[in-house]
């Protein structure tokens, strides 16, 4: 009975249809978890903890952290206060993007100054808020927007989209170069991923900066940004391609797209993601490439290292994982026989 039953299994797996009903089981899995992930993450973004700088002298800060206290009612959320003394200092951590507005103090007069470069859907949730609680206090309101997003960007959704085109056609390329372009070995695979990696990078500065004037970017870093991006992409799907074969496209969808775009903060800022979303996020190729282009093109000056750091882990890894086991890529062994 045993082998019977072992043997027909051994006939559905070598059947010719075996492969095409896994992927249709795969295909409509996958289509429920992407709209799944996107629409947990982003269709109703809530605030959880937001940092927010409180200025004004020492009798008037507690009206501020008042003020702070109906928003987190309001809000239905925690604010993270950081008290100083004056505004420049809380400009400097705003620039800093350690808080994501300023409550600003003089007397009965607040001025709710939010940051939309920090998070455009963090400033829209403080502005809504914030003149629901002032007559709740008994404070004169003043809202402003102290660091704009770019005219031709309104929402802020630009460079989530330009990240989001990176990633996915990163890994789309090395899909390609596997089907089309078989003979190629470890090392000219890796070239060619870096050429189309760079000519594609460049390719959305000038579609989104030159062509629409969607965004003014910072030519030379935007570039890198991206090119890194699609790069670490495209190595990603090969290292995946390299250890599970044909179903590489699972794992890569997976954590690129399922997971790693709705988590990057590029639609809706870490704050009003889901904590465990928030946090993953940073460490993932897309999230790391949104942080790096964000402060790029918003806060120039204060760039930090990690998510360039990121990036190149990922596309280190997946690049030694290839190399050591390039004998295993579906093109590996026929590569080498060639």
């Amino acid at each position: 009975m045993r082998d019977r039953t072992v043997r027909r299994w051994a006939a559905v797996k070598d059947s010719t249809y075996f492969p095409a009903t896994v992927l249709v089981l795969i295909l409509a899995a996958a289509a429920g978890l992407f709209a799944g992930s996107y629409t947990f993450a982003m269709a109703d973004p809530a605030p959880h903890r937001v940092p927010v700088a409180v200025v004004g002298v020492s009798h008037q800060t507690v009206r501020g952290a008042a003020f702070a206290t109906g928003l987190e009612r309001q809000l239905d959320a925690s604010l993270t206060l950081l008290f100083e003394r004056s505004f420049a200092r809380a400009a400097q951590a705003v620039e800093e993007q350690r808080v994501f507005g300023v409550i600003e103090v003089h007397g009965d007069d607040v001025t709710m100054n939010v940051s939309s470069a920090s998070g455009a859907s963090v400033a829209q949730l403080l502005a809504e808020a914030a003149p629901k609680v002032a007559p709740l206090v008994g404070v004169r309101l003043t809202v402003r927007d102290m660091k704009p997003l770019q005219r031709g960007d309104p929402r802020g959704l630009a460079l989530f989209y330009i990240t989001l085109a990176a990633v996915v056609i990163g890994f789309i390329g090395a899909v390609q170069l596997s089907v089309n372009a078989g003979a190629l070995g470890a090392g000219e695979r890796i070239a060619f991923t870096a050429a189309y990696a760079a000519l594609g990078g460049l390719s959305i500065v000038a579609a989104v900066d030159w062509g629409l004037g969607a965004l003014d970017l910072p030519v030379l870093e935007s570039w890198f940004i991206l090119a890194l991006t699609m790069f670490a992409s495209g190595m990603v799907f090969t290292m995946f391609n390299t250890l599970v074969r044909r179903w590489a496209m699972l794992p890569t969808w997976g954590l690129m797209v399922l997971l790693g775009n709705p988590s990057s903060g590029g639609a809706v800022s870490w704050p009003l993601l889901p904590s465990p979303l928030g946090t993953i996020g940073r460490w993932l190729p897309p999230g790391a490439s949104i942080n790096a282009q964000h402060t790029a093109v918003y806060f120039g000056e204060h760039q930090s290292a990690a998510p360039f750091l990121v990036l190149a882990a990922w596309a280190l890894v997946s690049c030694v994982v290839f190399l050591v086991w390039r004998d295993r890529h579906p093109q590996g062994r026929a590569a080498a026989t060639a």
